[in-house]
């Protein structure tokens, strides 16, 4: 059996997993603001330049938050797009606050034997 999740609904609750901590996804909705506030601006204005800052607001904030307080390595370097469309999906639950159910559904998951999981996703 292959290490690597195979659908995003696989994906999905292994990436809330791995963004256990409030404060990993605050980081990561700013991260992800300050991105698309930049990416528009850049294309509103025609400054290019807000391209390179766009990219490196969004996924600095949310690298550093992995480094430094989950500890574990961005599921952006193993599943780009999953990851990318994650982003979004997370931001848009935590503001309309119901990210909830979504958390708890993946941490029972977290419980599950590990046998059932893929080994990609169990730590």
């Amino acid at each position: 059996m292959s290490d690597r999740i195979q659908t995003y609904a696989e994906f999905w609750p292994f990436y809330l997993r791995e963004h256990s901590l409030p404060i990993t996804r605050w980081l990561h909705l700013l991260g992800t603001s300050l991105g698309v506030g930049l990416g528009v601006t850049a294309a509103v204005t025609g400054r290019a330049g807000l391209v390179g800052a766009a990219f490196v607001s969004a996924y600095g904030f949310a690298w550093v938050s992995h480094f430094t307080l989950e500890h574990n390595r961005p599921a952006t370097f193993k599943y780009p797009l999953w990851s990318f469309i994650s982003d979004f999906r997370m931001a848009g639950l935590m503001l309309t606050g119901q990210l909830g159910p979504h958390l708890e559904r993946a941490n029972a998951g977290a419980n599950a034997d590990a046998s059932e999981r893929p080994a990609a996703a169990s730590r």
